[in-house]
């Protein structure tokens, strides 16, 4: 046996030239760990306005891509004919304006409007998302549907007053700010016990936003049919064409009460001819309140505000002026001339062509909507 001591098994082999390695060979450095994927809950959150994109989205367009004649034709017939039915019992009785169910028939009148609205939506064409359509919501963003509230709350609050102003300067009306003796007058007529014209005044101003309120219940059952369904069923037309076409419905529509006297004291086609300039004037600006917000309430406000403005400014008028005419009031001349004054203003301010889209901003309309699955 040699005695030469032999190298260790695992004493790596060196080829010839090549230097040995010193030591044992170190072993392979672990692998880098993978990183982990973020949970679910770590994902970006969807803001408020992508959400209702995506609604929007899924519901399709706002105005229809065409009128839907059959529909208007539905609901205008529901409307103008539920109306002459409610109002009949009037005309039967030979009673007119006296008749003592007056009142509350002229209230019932004010939803036949929203009856051919529900029988439309619901059995003739009913659309992707009700509410919407309506204008009744989103009511997201709240700061742009209060903004409009508050706009048709104090425009047609206080148009009414400058039209009576107006109609004294034109000759039409005379008010009485000093002596208040429409008031006096009233309280004389009736034989209720006398109140001071200042505290009158005082309570009328203090309860006006009440009222309003009041008043904006029984207006919805009206516009929730006009500048709920009508007007965006219409807007296929064009904003302007649809705007007028509505007023003029609108208008014609009141024809049961106007032909008995009501409003204007004629029982004749030209009575309902001043009603109709009236419904188309007012319902441009109405019908633009709606479209710029997106929402159906600042067009119900409105609707109440001019309703209770225009009765309740009537205790400046001189007793001497009593009962009053409609043409020197909101309802005639003066009124027509501020509310014609108030379109042009939005149209000259390009104002009357800009149109909301449902629970988003501007700003928020005008991004780009995301790519699906993004």
């Amino acid at each position: 046996m040699s005695d030469e001591v032999r190298p260790a098994r695992n004493d790596a082999w060196v080829p010839p030239g090549a230097t040995a390695r010193q030591g044992p060979t170190p072993p392979p450095a672990p692998a880098a760990p993978m990183p982990a994927a973020p949970p679910a809950s770590a994902a970006a959150p969807i803001s408020a306005a992508e959400r209702q994109r995506a609604k929007n989205a899924e519901r399709g367009p706002i105005f229809p891509d065409r009128v839907p004649w059959a529909a208007v034709a539905v609901f205008t017939a529901i409307a103008v004919g539920a109306g002459w039915l409610v109002v009949l019992p009037v005309w039967l009785s030979g009673e007119g304006l006296a008749d003592p169910l007056f009142g509350l028939l002229a209230l019932v009148l004010m939803y036949t409007p929203a009856l051919a609205t529900l029988v439309v939506v619901l059995w003739v064409r009913r659309p992707a998302s009700i509410p919407r359509y309506l204008g009744l919501s989103p009511m997201r963003p709240a700061g742009r549907t209060w903004l409009f509230i508050a706009i048709a709350f104090v425009l047609f609050t206080v148009l009414p007053f400058l039209a009576m102003l107006l109609g004294q300067a034109m000759g039409l009306v005379r008010l009485d700010f000093a002596g208040l003796s429409g008031i006096t007058a009233a309280f004389e007529g009736t034989g209720a016990v006398p109140i001071d014209p200042g505290t009158v005044v005082l309570i009328t101003l203090v309860t006006l936003p009440l009222v309003t309120v009041v008043n904006s219940i029984a207006a919805f059952g009206e516009e929730i049919g006009w500048r709920g369904w009508l007007l965006p069923s219409l807007r296929p037309l064009g904003t302007l064409p649809a705007l007028l076409l509505t007023g003029v419905v609108w208008g014609l529509w009141h024809s049961p009460i106007i032909l008995l006297g009501y409003n204007y004291q004629r029982t004749d086609l030209l009575g309902v001819l001043a009603m109709v300039v009236f419904c188309v004037l007012t319902g441009v600006v109405i019908g633009w309140l709606r479209l710029r917000s997106a929402s159906v309430w600042p067009a119900v406000v409105a609707h109440g505000a001019i309703n209770t403005a225009t009765a309740q400014w009537l205790i400046f008028v001189d007793a001497d002026d009593l009962p009053v005419g409609p043409w020197g009031t909101v309802l005639g001349w003066p009124g027509w001339m501020l509310l014609a004054l108030v379109i042009l203003a939005l149209v000259l301010t390009r104002q009357l062509w800009k149109q909301a889209t449902p629970g988003l901003t501007m700003a928020e309309a005008r991004e780009p909507a995301p790519a699906p699955g993004m």
